[in-house]
């Protein structure tokens, strides 16, 4: 891992609290982490506290804002990640990655790498959301891309229920990054 560029996305779910452990995991076996936040992710945490972990600047949505490269999502995509993550990935993002939306940062560095480096992706939510057609079906179609899909838990959510849709653990989720490596 020494010397590897992680692009880390976070996304709007309670499970993204993990987030925090996986970015600290990372560093500590000689990763740059480069995390990006979604919308969503904002409401739950600042970035501050990716910016701690990593000691880099956490990048928000807004693709326009002032940022040390004009065009960051074209420089994360093809010049600078060995690999892009998206833990947790809600079912939010799973449908924007899907429809080709291209309207905030991450959205547009999904596009711009286009596969050359990979992609893996940590869905989290409720079992029947986890259930749902749609988001079945847009994981199958990201999967028919080139997207590797990482296993859900099964376990107790945080709305209560117990059932899939849990997201792996930062140990777990570590381990697929590795073997992509």
């Amino acid at each position: 891992m020494k010397d590897k560029h992680i692009l880390l996305h976070v996304t709007g779910s309670i499970s993204c609290y993990k987030a925090c452990e996986l970015t600290s995991l990372l560093v500590k076996q000689g990763a740059e982490v480069q995390v990006t936040m979604s919308c969503g992710a904002l409401k739950f945490l600042q970035p501050a506290v990716f910016e701690g972990l990593s000691r880099r600047e956490a990048l928000t949505p807004d693709m326009f804002a002032r940022k040390p490269d004009c065009i960051p999502h074209i420089t994360l995509a093809q010049k600078w990640a060995d690999l892009i993550i998206v833990y947790p990935a809600s079912a939010n993002c799973i449908a924007r990655l899907a429809s080709g939306l291209s309207d905030d940062l991450f959205g547009a560095t999904f596009l711009a790498n286009n596969f050359e480096k990979p992609v893996l992706l940590a869905p989290a939510m409720n079992s029947n959301m986890f259930a749902h057609p749609s988001v079945q079906e847009n994981l199958k179609k990201l999967e028919s891309w080139g997207t590797k899909i990482l296993p859900t838990e099964e376990g107790r959510l945080a709305c209560g229920s117990v059932g899939l849709g849990k997201l792996i653990s930062p140990e777990k989720a570590l381990e697929y990054i590795k073997e992509e490596l």
